[in-house]
């Protein structure tokens, strides 16, 4: 019985203090899917980090698929660096941190101006097995593993971004 009075009163307590979930579908506010749904994102200029960041972040915010009546567009410049961090005494490197970091631009296309725009980045870490025969397949996929879980924390990260900027502009206007 007190926890179900101590949900009821942590309920009540957060809708009267203007509380919407970010993470949360947009069943609320079928404005905002509309809003994700008119931004373009054109490819981004990079290699496989890029693509699986651009691609990402299309799903998450069910983004077009082309410029063509778009009302946004969403440009995204990246920057990659790897950095060995652990090294053995032979001075072997045996793990990397890879960082991603995204510099993005919101353009509204109808008046052509910059809406908003941030950086984002991300850092994630991979092994590089001792060297044998199959060593270099096993740290390509490592590697590439990598930049794809650092692109999808990027991706992620955009998005927290972009709704947060869009549920502030709506209140405010």
């Amino acid at each position: 019985m007190i926890k179900r009075l101590t949900v009821l009163v942590l309920a009540l307590g957060l809708s009267g203090c203007g509380f919407r979930p970010l993470y949360g579908r947009y069943g609320a506010d079928p404005r905002a899917a509309s809003v994700f749904a008119s931004i373009y994102i054109p490819p981004i200029a990079s290699d496989e980090a890029g693509y699986k960041l651009r691609n990402t972040l299309m799903d998450l915010i069910s983004s077009r698929p082309s410029s063509a009546g778009a009302r946004y567009r969403l440009a995204i410049t990246l920057a990659q660096s790897r950095q060995g961090i652990a090294i053995e005494p032979n001075a072997t490197i045996t793990r990397y941190n890879y960082q991603l970091n995204a510099s993005y631009t919101l353009f509204d296309l109808a008046h052509d101006r910059i809406v908003t725009s941030g950086n984002e980045e991300a850092l994630s870490a991979y092994n590089v097995p001792p060297s044998s025969a199959t060593s270099l397949y096993s740290t390509l996929m490592a590697r590439r593993d990598a930049q794809r879980r650092a692109a999808e924390d990027v991706a992620q990260r955009i998005r927290m971004d972009l709704a947060v900027f869009f549920a502030e502009h709506r209140s405010s206007s």
